[in-house]
């Protein structure tokens, strides 16, 4: 078993706070019309607008928001707004590591508005390379049921898993990043509910601050970081 991410638990019950205001809609309508517009608007041919349109639908976003961000993303519709994807790497406060997936149709903005709230809080915005290489590409698949953690982690022995973890009553399941869309559709068929699929930077370990009060201000500005409009996704190696 690898370590655990508080942050990882504030992420998903912010995102679905996030949900009821309205607010990660935003951010879902930019993620759908980037993977359409790369990968096509067919869901069926297309895995990672599949993963992002679940996402959408276990948020409750309209159906009719779904199907507009897809046309924007083909190009049937125009807005002239062009969003790039890109990550940043940082230490953040008693240095911390922390990724950030954005997309931005202004990456000067991006980078100054990240750039101001790093030196706000004594961190450091890094060069590439800076703190990836303390992370991996996995699949995370965060899911609700009745089977025990050793039940369910022993139905799927054949997929690979790197662990699973549950925490609040949600299953926590890590799998190489290849092998996120079969272990979803397995999870499901074995009666789990689905809450959250997707790709995520996971820390190969975890650090745990000496005190709470520390460990505090840095969800502070974990949370700081992830409220600004082109941020997609923050992972840091903060543990318990």
């Amino acid at each position: 078993m690898s370590g655990h991410s508080k942050w990882a638990t504030i992420k998903h019950k912010k995102a679905k706070e996030d949900a009821k205001r309205g607010k990660v809609f935003t951010k879902l309508i930019r993620e759908i019309t980037v993977a359409a517009r790369e990968g096509g608007g067919d869901s069926a041919g297309n895995a990672r607008l599949r993963l992002i349109i679940d996402k959408a639908k276990a948020v409750n976003m309209p159906q009719d928001n779904i199907n507009r961000a897809i046309k924007k993303g083909t190009g049937e519709l125009g807005d002239g707004s062009i969003y790039e994807a890109s990550t940043y790497e940082g230490y953040g406060p008693f240095g911390i590591a922390i990724m950030i997936e954005t997309l931005s149709d202004n990456k000067n903005r991006t980078i100054s508005d990240l750039r101001h709230l790093f030196t706000k809080m004594n961190g450091n915005l890094a060069e590439s390379g800076a703190v990836s290489w303390m992370f991996e590409h996995k699949g995370i698949i965060r899911a609700t049921g009745t089977l025990t953690e050793d039940e369910l982690l022993e139905k799927l022995l054949d997929y690979d898993i790197d662990d699973v973890t549950l925490d609040e009553g949600i299953f926590s399941i890590e799998c190489p990043a290849n092998k996120l869309d079969i272990v979803k559709k397995t999870v499901e068929s074995l009666g789990l509910k689905i809450e959250a699929s997707q790709l995520e930077w996971v820390p190969k370990n975890y650090v745990t601050l000496d005190d709470s009060s520390k460990s505090e201000s840095v969800y502070k500005f974990l949370e700081m970081i992830e409220d600004l409009d082109d941020v997609q996704n923050v992972y840091a190696n903060l543990g318990d």
